[in-house]
């Protein structure tokens, strides 16, 4: 039963709206909510509410998506169920830390230091129910050193299982590839065993690296095994660690999954590692060590699926391949034709303008160098591959005064080239069950890894490097949150284009970032200020995107 009750403090009289029920028996008050002054109570009633005297907004939509992912995957609960229960002296147990950092990842990446300042400009406060202390960046630090990285793979294992039963993701086709993340790790750090000196593929040869293997489903790119490993280390060297960290991932049982890789990873010891691991494998070897599969006419060829691989002709043969006897396939396509007929051009048009400066400084008798000097910066000017069969290059005279230089494009030679190699792939597979087309569209996938590394490396959402971790245990407690933000990104990408948007991962999350929280803060009336929160205004997509992230379960009550 409702009723309006008065109380008076000092002098002044206030209203209450209270709701009385029996308890035991007897009549009490259970709920009771404050209504004013009777001036307030007047003015409410003749239409002049009590109008808000700010307002905030606050990130709503792209951190709920992200949180509802990860509570589906059920990553908090898997880290604590693996780490143990949480220390007397936490804040909050380590599962919440790492959903927090990974949530932050694929939302807008910052350190921990300045997590606490993101995070009140975020709804998160009602989201996860956290003290202020727990947001410390020290906290988070603290969570991280209780991982370990035997409890990562187990941690992964569930989380990726939990993945693929709960996205239904098709696991047959898995595409393998490797890159290297940057580091700011101090050259004198001699306790650091992983981050080293080597090829950077993000061309910071000034900073020390740390390699990264990615193991992908072709269904949506979503990661399923990763391994981190010595920056120094060519990729080849890693294949049996990466594919050891994918098998650990599925049951011995399971002789359905299929590693895709490129000509980077072949050698006899990784495929007869691949048939000891019990995988299928489709992959690549350089044409130029098979000129007799180049030599075949193109009349041999047959052309594939126009809707699919459209531009695309292929034939088949079996050849001993790396020790095996395996089938083969050979594939040439028009738009990587014209691709690499493209990019020799510029090849040629770099050496060509080099070998002009090199001609012009002989001719003017500039030169003191010796013969083989030149010969030597000949040598080096032709280098890229393919140059020295397409230019003629002649050397006359033999001191610095007389050394003349000549050249010229022998175009019958670059007819030939285009002819015996470009556009062609050469493929090797021991899928005996997969069509032609089949066996190529796997193949292709790989764009699906690199798109992954692309994610990674980006500033706005994930960015996983350069990394200031300076200890082998937080790289791996690093790499491992941003894989699995990786993950995130790659379901909410899979689970839009379900449900029939064909929206980028951008273009979900700038979605997403404008579905935003409104906080309504009203002036005090003798008791404690009052506030309201509500979404804005949303349209079309985003109330499609509301709905297919369950964006309900985390709005704010009405």
């Amino acid at each position: 039963m409702s009723s309006i009750i008065s109380k008076k403090f000092k002098g002044n009289t206030y209203y209450y709206l209270v709701e009385s029920a029996r308890v035991g028996g007897k009549p009490r008050i259970v709920s009771q909510r404050y209504l004013g002054k009777a001036s307030d109570i007047e003015a409410a009633v003749g239409g002049s509410a009590v109008l808000p005297e700010r307002t905030r907004h606050l990130g709503f939509g792209d951190l709920a998506a992200a949180l509802s992912v990860l509570r589906r995957l059920g990553v908090a609960q898997s880290v604590d169920a693996i780490v143990g229960p949480r220390r007397d002296d936490a804040t909050a147990s380590v599962g919440t830390y790492v959903e927090l950092m990974v949530a932050n990842r694929v939302v807008a990446p910052c350190s921990k230091l300045a997590f606490s300042d993101w995070w009140q400009k975020t709804a998160g406060d009602r989201m996860v129910k956290l003290p202020v202390a727990a947001l410390d960046h020290r906290k988070f630090s603290d969570a991280m050193d209780q991982l370990s990285p035997e409890m990562l793979q187990d941690i992964h294992k569930v989380v990726v299982s939990t993945m693929v039963e709960g996205y239904g993701i098709e696991t047959e086709g898995l595409v393998l590839d490797m890159t290297n993340v940057a580091t700011y790790v101090d050259s004198a750090n001699e306790r650091n065993t992983i981050a080293k000196r080597g090829h950077s593929k993000q061309k910071r040869n000034d900073l020390r690296i740390v390699g990264l293997s990615l193991i992908v489903t072709r269904d949506g790119g979503v990661p399923v095994a990763t391994h981190a490993y010595a920056g120094n280390r060519p990729d080849v060297t890693q294949f049996a660690t990466a594919l050891g960290a994918l098998r650990r991932q599925f049951k011995a049982s399971d002789d359905q999954l299929t590693v895709v890789f490129d000509a980077g990873m072949d050698s006899s010891d990784n495929l007869a590692l691949v048939k000891d691991l019990g995988l299928h494998f489709v992959g690549s070897v350089p044409p130029s060590l098979h000129p007799d599969l180049l030599a075949v006419a193109t009349t041999e060829y047959s052309a594939l699926d126009d809707e699919t691989l459209p531009g695309v002709m292929a034939f088949e043969t079996r050849q001993v391949v790396l020790g095996q006897d395996l089938r083969v396939v050979v594939t040439h396509s028009d738009d990587f034709h014209r691709q690499q007929s493209r990019g020799f051009d510029q090849t040629l048009a770099k050496a060509t303008a080099s070998l002009c400066d090199l001609a012009r400084r002989l001719a003017g008798g500039k030169s003191r160098r010796g013969r083989a000097a030149v010969q030597a910066d000949i040598d080096k000017i032709c280098a890229p591959r393919w140059v020295k069969r397409v230019l003629k290059v002649t050397l006359s005279g033999s001191s610095p005064k007389d050394m003349a230089l000549d050249f010229e494009i022998d175009h019958e030679a670059r007819a030939v080239l285009e002819e015996e190699i470009f556009g062609k792939r050469v493929l090797i597979t021991d899928r005996e069950d997969w069509t032609t087309a089949e066996v190529v569209i796997a193949y292709r996938s790989q764009w699906q890894v690199e798109a992954g590394f692309r994610q990674l490396k980006d500033d706005d959402h994930i960015a996983v490097a350069p990394m200031f971790h300076w200890t082998d245990q937080k790289i791996a407690v690093h790499l491992f949150c941003f894989v699995l933000a990786l993950s995130v990104l790659r379901l909410m990408t899979r689970e839009v284009r379900r449900a029939g948007l064909t929206l980028s991962t951008g273009e979900i999350l700038k979605e997403l970032a404008d579905m935003q929280e409104t906080l309504l803060l009203y002036p005090s009336t003798g008791g404690r200020p009052r506030a309201r929160r509500m979404l804005t205004e949303m349209t079309s997509i985003q109330e499609r995107l509301y709905g297919i992230f369950a964006l309900e379960a985390f709005a704010p009550a009405s």
